[in-house]
């Protein structure tokens, strides 16, 4: 079946996309959660008119994607968190955590954009979690999660 997707769905597709799903998701969970609608030829020549339009637009937020992308780099970012015995922490870190920091040094970002590897981390080190700022932009942003001062 093939459907156009009114929002992003995670691990299928991005706003305006046209993916192939099996009938009975397209039927039962994306269409009527209005996530997608079905791509008929006339849907389709909607479509292409309304990405024509948004293409201009869509290069300017690319471009501030990137300005924000390479602040992001730049950043230092060390989070604290309590330790028991050896680098185990009392807890886990997660996007939530890495937002809250982000957030602090001035960007604001949603958590469900960012993926931190394995979905938390447990124990003390250095690690990269992937922000995604735009469908084509992807930023790295590494940080550290350090012991906090007794």
């Amino acid at each position: 079946m093939e459907l156009i997707l009114k929002r992003d769905v995670e691990n299928l597709g991005f706003t305006d996309d046209v993916v192939e799903v099996k009938n009975g998701y397209g039927r039962n969970y994306l269409i009527p959660q209005g996530l997608a609608v079905l791509a008929t030829p006339s849907a389709k020549k909607v479509l292409t008119e309304t990405l024509k339009q948004r293409a201009f637009k869509e290069k300017k937020q690319i471009e501030d994607a990137e300005k924000v992308a390479k602040k992001l780099g730049g950043l230092e970012i060390k989070i604290t968190a309590k330790v028991g015995s050896g680098d185990k922490l009392f807890g886990s870190v997660s996007n939530a955590n890495v937002a809250e920091v982000i957030a602090k040094e001035g960007v604001e970002i949603e958590k469900k954009f960012i993926t931190v590897p394995g979905g938390t981390i447990k124990r003390l080190g250095q690690y990269e979690a992937s922000v995604r700022l735009h469908r084509e932009v992807i930023a790295q942003v590494p940080f550290e999660i350090v012991a906090q001062a007794k």
